[in-house]
């Protein structure tokens, strides 16, 4: 039988979560597939919301799919698509319908996306949306009307440990400790000696809001070759890829590039949880959902 995500966040040492990118489409094949092979190998399936602006089936019908298929859903959630009405409307119908876990985020910008001419909402920010979750928990919307039954939602939120300056990211933190945040996924980390220095000052920050336990995890990328993660480096902003890991990607053969990113995405994984930097890991296969097992393996942990 599946474990809650809040049970398991207050009782595991080590904490592991995959995302599950939606289809671009009806045909949910391959996405079950996903689902089935991670169900009982990850903590939770965490589904993204339109993810980088681009149009695809929405978070709440592949969360309910997980929850048909024996897995722990974690609603992700933008502020980039919807107004406050639709906001409060999306978690009503999320908790209606079996979800219990949300990450609260304020979205790309639609430029990036595949609909550049859509029109942006962003009538709150992600601060704002976890007040908004905090709300519908203590029965009422954010206008003070009470609730016909509340929610018990547990909010995530993110963070960017690789971030220059690091300050503006750290005041961010504190505001969504504060908002109601209990879990906190961090944008890619590669380089383990910044974000140790992150951990410090997130530590901190954590001692003095007094907010109770708050568990976070890594983000992990995969990277499948040397073009996408200088791409990332030049596009993606917090993210830095360094130079030794480009040079390695570089090196393989064209078709053993792949394998190298899931080594290295093992290989930090593996020194993450050796060396206890923080809570657990977040992994990011963005359209490899099926070599998150490698990954896994490669860190030592399957």
């Amino acid at each position: 039988m599946v474990r809650a995500f809040r049970d398991l966040l207050r009782e595991k040492d080590f904490i592991i979560t995959a995302e599950i990118g939606p289809p671009k489409g009806t045909d949910v094949g391959r996405l079950i597939r996903h689902i089935e092979l991670l169900r009982d190998l990850v903590d939770g399936l965490n589904v993204t919301d339109n993810q980088s602006s681009v149009m695809r089936v929405s978070s709440l019908a592949v969360c309910r799919l997980i929850l048909e298929h024996g897995g722990e859903p974690i609603l992700q959630l933008t502020c980039r698509d919807r107004n406050r009405l639709a906001l409060q409307s999306e978690l009503l119908s999320a908790w209606v319908l079996g979800v219990r876990n949300v990450l609260c985020l304020t979205g790309d910008y639609v430029s990036v996306g595949d609909h550049p001419e859509a029109k942006p909402v962003f009538d709150l920010d992600s601060v704002q949306l976890l007040q908004t979750v905090q709300c519908l928990n203590q029965g009422r919307d954010l206008a003070g009307n009470m609730l016909q039954g509340a929610t018990d939602f547990l909010a995530g939120a993110v963070v960017t440990p690789e971030a220059d300056p690091l300050e503006p990211q750290l005041i961010k933190f504190a505001k969504k400790l504060r908002a109601g945040a209990r879990f906190f996924q961090t944008q890619a980390v590669y380089d383990l000696d910044r974000f140790r220095q992150f951990m410090e000052r997130a530590h901190q920050v954590l001692a003095q809001t007094n907010t109770g336990p708050v568990r976070i995890l890594a983000g992990i990328v995969l990277l499948t070759s040397a073009k996408m993660a200088r791409y990332m480096n030049e596009h993606v902003p917090g993210v830095q890829v360094p130079e030794h890991l480009i040079q390695q990607l570089a090196a393989a053969e064209k078709s053993k590039a792949l394998e190298v990113g899931i080594e290295i995405a093992g290989r930090l994984i593996r020194q993450i949880y050796q060396q206890r930097l923080c809570d657990g890991v977040h992994i990011m296969a963005i359209g490899r959902e099926e070599r998150v097992p490698d990954i896994l393996a490669a860190a030592g942990i399957l």
